[in-house]
């Protein structure tokens, strides 16, 4: 499982433009990966967190995510460490 955890988002800024929050998708050239497991946090009113859960239940969906990830990362100058 990866879970994705998104501080302050500001997507709820222009929900009213681009429709319904329906899931996360995450989208390249291969094609959608995608869950609906989204939670929201809110404080006062406004939203505070955005959690995504995105499960993979066999070897094939976990590459699949991993090649996702490391176009991701390249794209967005982000790296993975090992601990």
């Amino acid at each position: 499982m990866a879970i994705f955890t998104f501080d302050q988002p500001s997507v709820f800024d222009s929900s009213g433009e681009i429709g319904d929050i329906t899931g996360f998708y995450m989208i390249d050239e291969e094609g959608v990966l995608q869950s609906v497991d989204v939670n929201a946090k809110f404080v006062n009113g406004k939203p505070s967190i955005i959690e995504a859960k995105y499960i993979m239940r066999s070897p094939r969906e976990w590459d699949r995510f991993m090649r996702f990830m490391e176009r991701y990362s390249n794209a967005n100058g982000l790296q993975f460490i090992k601990k």
